[in-house]
């Protein structure tokens, strides 16, 4: 009798079940240590370079030239002052907006800079960061054309790096940002990503 009760109990009243286990990304863990640039962005070296996690709470990394996520561990290091700054823009863009979705970030240079391949001019060393435009879709890739761009989040993260001391951001023809003059330029092929570029010292403007 006690087991039908309780059986009869479970049904009008059942337990609830518990809440979905959502999947988070790993604590970043970083290898923070002072980092030297070498040269010039265009023909340099990076000394003590620092790398950037494959992925964190506000951001992902894409790999260029594979198109997937991560992008491979060795196009992933800067200075630490450049990984820190990045670190530093993705959260506080995840604060002010959050429901977009994480930012993506591609390549910033080899571990000890040098020449990146047929891609990268520059990328050099350790002070250049590409970082793809937010989808209106929220998928987390690259936008294959300017019309699938959120215009608004992507004209904050423009913003954002010029406002972190960026002495020059490209952005690609058809985005339409804008920014302070000599400083945000338009470049062909940057329709899905902006580049950053920081002097040396750090955030320096001349």
């Amino acid at each position: 009798m006690r087991v039908l009760i309780a059986a009869f109990a479970l049904f009008l009243f059942p337990v609830p079940s518990p809440p979905p286990q959502v999947e988070r990304p790993p604590a970043l863990l970083v290898d923070w240590r002072q980092s030297r640039p070498v040269g010039t962005v265009t023909a340099g070296g990076l000394l003590r370079g620092v790398r950037l996690p494959a992925q964190g709470e506000d951001f992902f990394t894409w790999d260029p030239v594979l198109h997937r996520r991560p992008n491979r561990v060795w196009r992933r290091w800067g200075t630490d002052d450049l990984v820190r700054t990045v670190l530093r823009i993705v959260e506080q863009y995840a604060a002010a907006h959050p429901g977009a979705p994480r930012v993506g970030i591609g390549d910033l240079s080899q571990p000890r800079g040098g020449y990146f391949g047929p891609k990268h001019v520059s990328h050099q060393n350790g002070l250049d960061v590409d970082v793809y435009y937010p989808r209106l879709d929220r998928r987390e890739r690259p936008p294959k054309r300017a019309a699938q761009i959120d215009r608004r989040l992507g004209q904050d993260l423009v913003d954002r790096f010029v406002a972190a001391g960026a002495t020059t951001v490209y952005v690609g023809p058809k985005t339409g940002f804008r920014g302070p003059r000599r400083v945000v330029e338009v470049l062909w092929n940057h329709d899905n990503h902006l580049h950053a570029r920081f002097s040396w010292p750090f955030g320096s403007r001349s």
